[in-house]
Parts: structure tokens; C-alpha cells; sequence
């Protein structure tokens, strides 16, 4: 099984990027992923096997070269400082990549979830819903001020990935901006909950190589308008805080995260190539 190949390649991987190596195993990450949910037989396991195979070939000949060339755009703009009108490009940019990923991901496995027994339905629902409660820790526990200040730091740990250490000025834009953009969870956590019986339903109505591609690539269709209005309103603040940020990095900082965009496009244009050199599987 890949796992084991994994497992054994990691030493000879260890001077690859992280993004490359963890690009490079995530088809057995995805395979582990799924099979959990769907609980499938040998043959159909083989079956989810080669389909992932197939959704990663036309990623690596079709996504990843779109990827470096924005990740490389990326890195000019943040070099030259940033404007909203890079943010509103990077988001849009971003948010087409994935809807069309999805949809491919979706044809890709809607014949296998058109054959799922009712067991495996089941099953399916079991492990929602164990999502939901690790959902409900992660987000929904303790106060809002708790819940706020945790907002705070995984922002700083992100921001801190591409920049380096944040000041304490910096940091209290980051605090400012957990306070005053919206907080809501528990729209997440329902949101969560209708796609979820959306899905089951579409599976059970052997409905998924029908509906499923476009469903998946407009996965905000049928949200409660509530969602949608503080999604976009913390989106607004969200560029009000990065170009707040903008304003205040010492050139380490934006040297340091335009490189990181440019080590994003190389490892991207990297896999890439990897696209028509590798043999098929058997």
C-alpha cells in the first residue's frame, strides 16, 4: 500500500521542500482520507486507488502550472507593497483554482459514491459526525473572548509563516482585528451540517455523477444569508488588516515573503514536470 512506500521514501525525500514532499504523499493521504469515510472493499479500494491517480495527473498537467505562475505574480506584487486590488486578484485567483479543482476531484469519485451500499452510507454519517464534535472543539469551545484570542494566534502563526516574527505593533493589528471582525462559528458549524445531509442525500438518490461536480465547485449555494454576509464581512477585514500590515514590514519581512512565493512557484513548476515523467501504475 502507499503508506508503506511513503513511509520509506520520507529519508530519500528529506531534502525536497516540505510543500514537495508533502504534495508527493498526499494521494496516500487522500486515499487513507476517503477510504475512512466510505469504508470500501478490496476491489473498490483498487478503484478509489487509480481514481485518485487520475485527479492528481490532471493536477500536476493542469493546476500546478497555474499555481507557479501565481505564486510567482504573487511574489512581484508583494515586493512592489500591496494594494487592494492585489488582494481582491489573489482571492479571485485562489477561489477559481478551486472550484475547478473540485470539480474535477468530483467526477473523478461520483460513480464510486453512486455504488455505496447503505452500510457504507452509514458510515459516512458516523464519521460527520465525529468531525462535527472535533469542529465543535476546536471552534465553538469557551468564551467568545477565549474564542476570539485563539482566533488571534492561529492568525499570528499563519502571518508569522510568511514574514518571520511579528512586532508588537503588528501584533496588535492582528488582536484588533480578532475583536472587531465577525465571529461565527456556530454558522460555520450548521453550514457544515447541511452540505453534509446534502451529500448523504445525493449519494442515496444515486444522484452524485449528476449533481455532484457542480455542487462541490459551488459549495456556497443554499447558505444561510447570515453566513454569507459575515463571510464577506470578515473577508473585508481581512484585507484592511493585511494592508495595515503591508505598511509596517521592515524589508526582511516582505524579502522574506516574497521569497516564499517564489519557493511556492519553483516547488509548483517542479511538480509539475514530474507530470509526464513518471511511469504509469500498475
Amino acid at each position: 500500500m502507499k503508506v508503506t512506500l511513503a513511509l520509506g521514501l520520507a529519508w530519500l525525500l528529506a531534502a525536497c521542500t516540505a510543500l514537495r514532499l508533502a504534495y508527493d504523499n498526499a494521494d496516500t493521504y487522500l486515499f487513507l482520507r476517503v477510504n475512512g469515510y466510505l469504508d470500501l472493499d478490496a476491489k473498490a479500494s483498487d478503484e478509489l486507488d487509480e481514481r485518485i491517480d487520475e485527479f492528481f495527473a490532471w493536477h500536476r498537467r493542469s493546476a500546478l502550472p497555474q499555481y507557479a505562475r501565481i505564486s510567482e505574480e504573487a511574489a512581484k506584487r508583494v515586493s512592489k507593497g500591496l494594494s487592494r486590488e492585489d488582494l481582491v486578484w489573489g482571492y479571485d485567483s485562489l477561489l477559481a483554482h478551486a472550484r475547478q479543482s473540485l470539480r474535477v476531484a468530483a467526477e473523478r469519485i461520483a460513480p464510486l459514491l453512486d455504488r455505496l451500499t447503505p452500510q457504507q452510507v452509514a458510515n459516512m454519517q458516523k464519521r460527520f459526525a465525529e468531525d462535527n464534535r472535533k469542529f465543535a472543539r476546536e471552534y465553538l469551545r469557551g468564551s467568545e473572548a477565549d474564542r476570539r484570542k485563539r482566533r488571534a494566534k492561529r492568525l499570528e502563526e499563519r502571518l508569522e509563516d510568511w514574514v518571520g516574527n511579528l512586532s508588537p505593533v503588528q501584533l496588535e493589528k492582528v488582536k484588533q482585528f480578532s475583536e472587531r471582525a465577525p465571529l461565527y462559528d456556530e454558522l460555520r458549524a450548521r453550514d457544515r451540517e447541511r452540505m453534509q445531509a446534502e451529500l448523504v442525500g445525493m449519494i442515496r438518490e444515486r444522484a452524485a455523477q449528476r449533481r455532484l461536480p457542480d455542487w462541490s465547485a459551488n459549495w456556497e449555494r443554499g447558505r444561510d444569508p447570515a453566513h454569507l454576509a459575515a463571510s464577506e464581512r470578515l473577508r473585508q477585514e481581512y484585507y484592511v488588516l493585511l494592508l495595515e500590515l503591508d505598511k509596517t514590514l521592515t524589508p526582511e519581512q516582505r524579502s522574506r515573503a516574497a521569497a516564499n512565493f517564489r519557493r511556492y512557484a519553483d516547488d509548483f513548476t517542479i511538480l509539475a514536470r514530474r507530470a509526464g515523467a513518471e511511469p504509469p501504475r500498475k
